[in-house]
């Protein structure tokens, strides 16, 4: 064996004579002092260890103060234990002081007198532990690991060695008056492994196994502890798990954003399994109150999961499924959720590709649901079917505050039913109808809807084919209207017109409301500016919006007298000759200009003063104040000539046609 046992005198003491290691010799031995807390056989190991000296120092007055627990402790005899260098463990510790130090959780072992260090007859005894049971166990694995590695232990003398022994603790050294010198902490705290300690030996093997399953224990302890104590009211971690389970790319953006008000997923591309995990993550989430979902392709399994996370989610009060392709298939969970919920009050479904099929569920949701106050269906595929059956729940729902139709394809019957339910109902503030067309039909229903509905604030009906006559007969309907105040009508094929009859209809009605008209889209004249501005002094605050002014009327474009005389010609078949007959009563083949102005006269060719006489300018070559027959026939012939080359400008300017 490495290290030499000690010999012991009658006062428990080592002998001066075998203190030091036969290997020891000429090396450096830095002494430390420690207290033997548990002896055991030496185990052959690579680093050894000599005993110095045990010596009887008397007590002092000082005393030292244990670190953590402020337990006084006195100075006493003290065994040296100077450790050999290693070659092969450089990096094991130096001292006993700095392996305790770093054992997690260990209070440091107070210092003991010879006499507990010994037996009652003050030689050294078998083991002494604080708990024999886990220092035999960490004795026997230290052996078995020494085994394996080629190395000799002598773990069955230390079994017999530590069967027979207890530790027995000395208090007769507290000072039961201080309050420092005794832990009040009245819970029962793990007992710390110590090192083993054979005939001042250190098994630093013990120490490493110790340190290895006091660590283990501690990190497991910890992490229980985090994971009961703590909720994870986020979602994250059930994000992260759910997401390694399906095989599904976390996002980032969610990680980063999941504890804000608003939420915004949008164009994140999803898809059915990235919603999935996000509604395991969102369904313990308290954070998000407005989550927006548009654009992510999320399909209908999407749908059923985003549905599934509203039965358990009480938080969430908005919520954007925009763009996400859910169809007919996920109509009715959508329903049910907008019954059931009781935090949801804006829901946009629009884009979702919901026709005639899904109406009747939604009709359901409009008619029970209590808690939803705006809901957007448009850009979807409800046709007349969908508006006959949306119709009747819309007059009867109790709820719904406002509601988007826009974008549809809910004409004739189906408009006439969505009218009605707009006149019925008494909690819609605003409505929107727009491009969807409403036609003549449709004004004719907006007309009653106007006349007996009392709570609507804000009708838009823009872009649904609506022309000047159907304008005149919504306006029959603003007449009477004392809520409305603002009426949307942009981009309807009614022109000015219809423009100037709704404004004549605000006239006629002293209690109009009205605050905001849009004519987007619309060109208006100057009758309509002058109507305006009569309503302007009716209601002073009021907006108006339209396409701009109509260009003012283009002036006729100015024709040739000499055109309207060739036409004469051409039109009764006469030649120049027989035409000039006519004004030339005398035969002399000359003519005045009083003579050819009556002629014209007579021919009932219609030229203004300004005509003739730039005719006469033109036919009167030479000046003379005379127009005779070779005039006539000279200005004929330069007008039929000029004409043509007019005619081959126009014929090269027109685009050719196409040719295979």
């Amino acid at each position: 064996m490495d290290v030499q046992r000690n010999s012991t005198n009658t006062r428990g003491q080592p002998s001066e004579s075998k203190r030091h290691c036969r290997h020891s010799h000429g090396r450096r031995k830095p002494s430390i002092e420690e207290p033997i807390t548990s002896v055991s056989p030496v185990h052959e190991e690579t680093v050894g260890f000599d005993i110095l000296k045990l010596d009887d120092r008397p007590s002092t007055s000082s005393s030292e103060k244990r670190p953590g627990t402020g337990l006084s402790e006195k100075r006493s005899p003290l065994l040296s234990i100077s450790p050999r260098p290693a070659s092969r463990r450089p990096d094991r510790p130096s001292s006993t002081r700095s392996v305790f130090e770093h054992i997690p959780g260990t209070r440091p072992a107070s210092r003991r007198t010879a006499p507990e260090l010994c037996g009652r007859h003050g030689q050294t005894t078998g083991t002494i532990s604080r708990n024999s049971n886990r220092s035999r166990k960490s004795r026997a694995e230290s052996a078995s690991h020494g085994l394996n590695r080629g190395q000799s232990s002598d773990s069955d003398s230390d079994h017999e060695e530590g069967k027979g022994t207890t530790f027995e603790p000395d208090f007769n050294t507290v000072d039961i008056s201080d309050e420092k010198a005794f832990d009040t902490d009245l819970e029962v705290e793990a007992i710390p492994k110590i090192p083993h300690v054979v005939d001042g030996v250190l098994d630093f093997q013990s120490v490493r196994l110790a340190y290895s399953e006091q660590a283990a224990l501690l990190k497991a302890g910890q992490t229980e502890l985090n994971q009961s104590a703590s909720y994870d009211h986020t979602g994250k971690t059930s994000y992260i798990d759910t997401c390694k389970k399906l095989g599904v790319v976390p996002a980032s953006y969610y990680l980063r954003h999941m504890q804000d008000r608003h939420l915004n997923m949008r164009h994140h591309g999803l898809g059915a399994a990235g919603m999935r995990a996000l509604a395991e993550s969102l369904s313990s989430n308290t954070n998000v109150l407005e989550l927006d979902l548009s654009d992510n392709w999320l399909g209908p399994q999407g749908g059923l999961a985003v549905c599934e996370m509203l039965k358990d989610n009480c938080f969430i009060t908005e919520l954007n499924l925009s763009e996400n392709r859910l169809g007919t298939e996920c109509a009715p969970h959508l329903s049910q959720i907008m019954q059931q919920n009781v935090t949801l009050t804006h829901v946009t479904l629009s884009g979702n590709e919901f026709d005639d099929h899904s109406a009747p569920y939604f009709a359901e949701a409009i008619l029970n649901s209590t808690k939803v106050l705006h809901l957007n269906l448009s850009h979807n595929n409800f046709g007349d079917v969908s508006g006959t059956i949306l119709g009747p729940a819309i007059a009867d729902n109790s709820c719904i505050k406002e509601l988007d139709l826009s974008w549809n394809c809910i004409r004739r019957k189906g408009a006439v039913a969505i009218t009605q339910g707009v006149k019925n109902n008494i909690f819609l503030k605003k409505i929107n109808l727009s491009w969807n067309g409403f036609g003549l039909e449709g004004a004719l229903g907006l007309q009653d809807a106007l006349k007996g509905n009392s709570v609507l604030e804000e009708l838009d009906i823009s872009n649904n084919r609506i022309t000047a006559e159907g304008a005149v007969i919504i306006g029959k309907g603003i007449s009477v209207n004392e809520t409305l105040n603002t009426l949307k009508m942009g981009k309807n094929p009614m022109q000015s017109a219809g423009c100037y009859g709704i404004c004549a209809a605000i006239l006629r009605n002293p209690n109009c409301v009205l605050k905001v008209i849009d004519f987007s889209d619309i060109l208006v004249n100057k009758d309509f500016e002058d109507v305006f501005k009569q309503v302007q002094e009716q209601i002073p605050d009021i907006k108006l919006a339209h396409g701009g002014m109509e260009p003012p009327p283009k002036p006729k474009a100015k024709v040739h007298p000499m055109v309207k005389l060739v036409n004469y010609i051409e039109k009764h078949e006469l030649r120049l000759v027989d035409f000039f007959n006519k004004f030339d009563k005398d035969g002399s083949m000359s003519v005045t200009h009083e003579e050819f102005v009556e002629g014209i006269e007579e021919t009932g060719i219609k030229l203004s003063d300004d005509e003739i006489e730039e005719l006469l300018n033109e036919l009167d070559r030479d000046g003379d104040g005379e127009i005779n027959y070779n005039e006539l026939v000279v200005s004929h012939v330069d007008f039929q000539e000029k004409r043509e080359q007019i005619n081959t400008v126009l014929t090269v300017m027109q685009p050719r046609p196409m040719t295979t």
